[in-house]
């Protein structure tokens, strides 16, 4: 096979070991070939140009900027480019997020590896890949013309209050979401606020209350 015929893909996460799973699955097939690993979207957009990848393969939880405004960046910038998101969050919650960022597609990082490769090699040949279930629920959503989760308060909230609002369900302070997101407590504090405005909280415990019913229902879907 020529060079041509390669296909460069590039895979961000900030867990080592599943950016080595990820790798190794897709490197069993010929022809596709790992150009770059990155952990923070940051990276990639520095890196982009001299990789020229076909396909990136990102998790949605990013150190930093999160993996779905990484895609909006990259898409304003190489409209054409094909990004997979894969994430342990519930498809539900960002599967319509990531694709109305511009994505081709959303895979739960616990499917299987046919599934992972099914979906690779779907978006690198220009479809689009989700699961049935959520590829139903955006078609029906198109059809009766609304977005799909608008029943949830949690669609008026962007990615990064999502994130927050998400890890304040699971019990974490200000300074633990602060760390593991990277970014300073004051900005956490911020999110807070503007999490308790959009979503009409009077107080943190309200705030706190609804997090953690919310993380508990999407739990059970």
């Amino acid at each position: 096979m020529g060079h041509q015929f390669k296909k460069n893909i590039i895979i961000v996460d900030d867990h080592p070991m599943m950016r080595k799973g990820l790798a190794s699955t897709i490197e069993t097939e010929p022809g596709y070939e790992i150009v770059g690993q990155f952990e923070k979207a940051e990276d990639v957009m520095n890196m982009i140009d001299s990789l020229e990848p076909d396909l990136i393969v990102a998790d949605v939880s990013l150190p930093g900027m999160n993996g779905i405004e990484m895609v909006k960046n990259l898409i304003f910038q190489y409209p054409d480019l094909k990004i997979l998101m894969v994430s342990r969050h519930e498809e539900s919650l960002y599967a319509e997020r990531a694709l109305r960022a511009g994505a081709k597609g959303y895979v739960m990082k616990f499917e299987s590896s046919d599934v992972l490769m099914k979906a690779v090699r779907k978006i690198l040949n220009g479809g689009i890949y989700v699961s049935e279930e959520i590829s139903e629920k955006l078609l029906m959503n198109a059809m009766s013309g609304k977005s799909a989760v608008s029943e949830s308060p949690v669609e008026l909230l962007s990615d990064r209050e999502l994130e927050v609002f998400e890890l304040i369900g699971r019990g974490r302070s200000s300074n633990e979401i602060a760390e593991q997101l990277h970014l300073a407590v004051k900005t956490i504090e911020t999110y807070r606020s503007r999490i308790k405005e959009k979503l009409n909280f009077k107080n943190s415990t309200e705030l706190v209350f609804h997090a953690v019913k919310w993380v508990e229902n999407e739990n059970q879907l």
